[in-house]
């Protein structure tokens, strides 16, 4: 079976879209945290998530000095967009080691500001591998009821850790030119040490 990295926030929706993909690709979940800010309880409701959805292995990569540092050196309103491009590009690094082919998210589209139609098309051209959003276009009540039956929605509830950082009024709209600029004041290292951090669960 071929291999895939997901993306798990810890929210309602990518559970749901690991679920659906589980029986068609070796998933590996990658959660990237903010214990920092916190506390161990995030880190906790993660591992609660993948031992429900039967996942096998999962990352566990600590986040919040890359999120700092775009916070540091971009433009605040695009802050979402750009989480969400490290996020993918660090995943890539992670598929490459575990010879995964794809990338697996929950994003919804429009539900929140870094998933309106431009701003997914910037995320997504910015990205190498192929991305799987298998509940793109769910409505959210489709998405609660599947996560009820499913046994994650429990565990999901409760305010989101996201956007501890982000700013109030996000960018919705984006032009792959001025985030590519953007991505340029990053300093890449800062990847390569929040991934060499990684703690590694497997069951």
């Amino acid at each position: 079976m071929e291999k895939a990295v997901a993306l798990l926030s810890g929210g309602i929706d990518s559970p749901v879209a690991i679920h659906m993909m589980k029986d068609r690709l070796d998933i590996i979940a990658l959660h990237f945290h903010q214990k920092e800010l916190t506390g161990e309880e995030e880190v906790d409701k993660v591992k609660k998530l993948v031992q429900i959805l039967g996942v096998r292995k999962a990352y566990l990569v600590p986040f919040v000095n890359v999120l700092k540092h775009i916070t540091e050196k971009c433009r605040h309103e695009n802050y979402y967009i750009l989480q969400k491009i490290l996020m993918f590009q660090s995943a890539e690094k992670i598929a490459k080691l575990e010879g995964a082919g794809y990338l697996i998210t929950g994003e919804n589209l429009a539900q929140v500001s870094s998933q309106t139609l431009s701003n997914l098309t910037t995320i997504t051209k910015n990205v190498q591998m192929e991305i799987l959003r298998p509940v793109l276009t769910f409505d959210k009540q489709e998405i609660i009821n599947k996560a009820k039956d499913i046994g994650t929605y429990d565990t999901s509830s409760g305010p989101e850790i996201c956007s501890l950082l982000g700013p109030k009024h996000p960018a919705t709209r984006s032009e792959v030119s001025t985030i590519g600029g953007e991505l340029k004041n990053i300093d890449s290292g800062i990847i390569e040490k929040a991934l060499s951090k990684a703690e590694i669960l497997e069951f």
